[in-house]
């Protein structure tokens, strides 16, 4: 179930669409100039619309359209990485998450959906032109699904906004750290977990890594899991049978995960 603040369009190709809702003719990038209420609010989920040149299915705004059709300016974590945060984090419904680095919100609109309604969502962020990308992802999200968490942004590196942060949640199941600075930030925020809670750290490369781990166990922390998955694409051959498709299959990040016993 959704509302109708935002309809997802969906090209023949794949790309998508996020549309805002509103009345009057504008122009959308990549579609045109016309009125998004006038052309798209008649057009159920399932059926298609054409708009100039284009042929275009309206989707469910769901988690998988909403993040390959977000606003981009700093580099997102993949959906393989935020999919498995959230799992080994065990983020569910009423849980407190501390998150920084923000940047796009590619891992926020994960966190958000996995905390639903009753969660506790704050995010930092020391970049205010990553930060506005980032926060409109987000009210794009809150806006289109029936639940979604309690949101606080908190502007500044998460080691000098503690006090602000607890003026929000004094304590947290999970807190995920998307920095290039690991160690401080570990520092300030491991007296926040709960027991039993957990913390994630997203290093590109492997001296972050092993700051990371190393910073943990200064902190008291008992490192679960430490390094990087692998994510390679099938496709159908045109002679038949399945092959791996021609693509990247690179690095993303090092993951750390670390626990308070």
């Amino acid at each position: 179930m959704t509302n109708e603040a935002w309809a997802v369009l969906v090209e023949e190709d794949g790309k998508v669409h996020v549309v805002e809702m509103t009345s009057g003719s504008r122009k959308i990038k990549g579609l045109g100039v016309f009125d998004p209420l006038e052309v798209i609010a008649p057009v159920a989920i399932g059926e298609q619309v054409g708009i100039g040149q284009k042929l275009l299915t309206r989707m469910p705004t769901r988690l998988p359209e909403l993040n390959k059709g977000m606003l981009r300016r700093a580099q997102t974590i993949s959906s393989k990485d935020a999919g498995w945060f959230t799992a080994r984090l065990g983020i569910g419904s009423g849980d407190r998450v501390l998150e920084a680095g923000i940047g796009s919100a590619g891992l926020s609109l994960h966190l958000a959906r996995a905390l639903g309604g009753s969660g506790t969502h704050i995010t930092v962020e020391p970049r205010a032109e990553h930060a506005e990308v980032g926060l409109e992802n987000l009210r794009r999200a809150r806006e289109s699904w029936v639940e979604f968490p309690e949101h606080h942004h908190v502007e500044g590196t998460i080691e000098t906004v503690t006090e602000t942060i607890q003026s929000h949640c004094e304590s947290f199941e999970a807190i995920v750290l998307d920095l290039p600075d690991h160690p401080p930030a570990i520092a300030a925020v491991a007296p926040m977990l709960v027991v039993g809670g957990r913390i994630a750290c997203y290093c590109p490369v492997t001296q972050q890594v092993e700051r990371a781990w190393e910073a943990c166990e200064e902190a008291g922390l008992n490192v679960e899991w430490a390094g990087e998955l692998m994510e390679r694409q099938w496709g159908r051959a045109s002679k038949g049978g399945m092959r791996p498709v021609n693509g990247p299959f690179g690095h993303t990040a090092f993951l750390l995960i670390a626990q308070r016993l």
